[in-house]
């Protein structure tokens, strides 16, 4: 939540965890004040837009219908790998905490692959039990 009087908050978000790793064209969501002053930074004001070709090309794919069925694939096939390795580990007697989304779980315990709890989270001892893992 920011401060209409004070606004200080900037969401940055990017189509690579929608489309792929490759596509690095994002957005910004602020205040209009904050915006505005963002819009007049040199390349920007100037329509040196670093990635034109990309940014066009993201907008036919958008536009075509293509981003909703892609979305549609994508979100199925993280699905299916998602339950298979939640599945195969518990066979193996682990705890797994299983996602709603995203590209990653959680494992209690320790493992000796995957990065420990406590890179992902604020709260450094809310998750040191657990290893986080990409599916």
């Amino acid at each position: 939540h920011d401060s209409a009087e004070n606004p200080r908050v900037v969401s940055v978000g990017t189509f690579s965890k929608l489309i792929g790793p490759g596509v690095k064209v994002g957005w910004l969501q602020a205040h209009p004040r904050l915006l505005k002053r963002m819009a007049q930074v040199g390349y920007v004001e100037s329509g040196g837009n670093p990635v034109t070709f990309s940014s066009m090309a993201l907008l036919h794919f958008m536009t075509s219908g293509q981003l909703e069925e892609h979305i549609a694939h994508v979100s199925s096939d993280l699905s299916q790998r998602c339950q298979w390795l939640c599945r195969h580990l518990r066979e193996l007697g682990l705890e797994v905490y299983e996602p709603r989304g995203g590209y990653f779980l959680w494992v209690k315990g320790q493992l000796c692959i995957g990065k420990e709890g406590r890179d992902f989270t604020i709260s450094k001892e809310s998750c040191l039990d657990y290893t986080r893992l990409s599916f």
